[in-house]
């Protein structure tokens, strides 16, 4: 999608967006099951809030570009 659309701020966000939600999300998932260090669950909806509005930013640049 994004080779089609015209370079704009809304994709720069939404990549910098998903990089740190799928850090953020999986990462401190991964790290909880690996070490059961109890406070990086807490973590862990920062990182889906990330992808959300990750997703949410792609979307305007989409119906933008349009």
């Amino acid at each position: 999608i994004a080779f089609h659309l015209p370079a704009s701020t809304w994709i720069k966000w939404s990549g910098g967006l998903m990089f740190a939600g799928i850090i953020f999300f999986s990462g401190s998932l991964y790290l909880l099951a690996l070490t059961n260090i109890r406070w990086l669950g807490a973590i862990t909806p920062l990182g889906g809030t990330a992808l959300i509005l990750a997703w949410l930013c792609l979307t305007v640049a989409i119906v933008k570009g349009s």
